[in-house]
């Protein structure tokens, strides 16, 4: 694949995959923790707002390879 037709695509990909991982984390937190402590929602909702980092790597990492050729 070429190099800039794969960052372009690693690009749509990555936004509109932490769009979507936003909403479902939102809705799920609302669902879920309606009636959990204060405590427990704010763990919940800074893991959410941090576990999203290891697939946007991954996507990034992809992006990024094909852009090298071998010596």
């Amino acid at each position: 694949m070429v190099p800039s037709f794969r960052k372009f695509v690693g690009m749509v990909v990555l936004v509109v995959f932490v769009v979507v991982y936003a909403l479902i984390a939102m809705v799920i937190g609302d669902m879920t923790l309606q009636n959990a402590s204060t405590l427990v929602r704010f763990i919940y909702f800074a893991i959410a707002g941090l576990i999203w980092v290891i697939p946007a790597g991954a996507i990034i990492w992809w992006m990024e390879k094909g852009g090298k050729t071998p010596t």
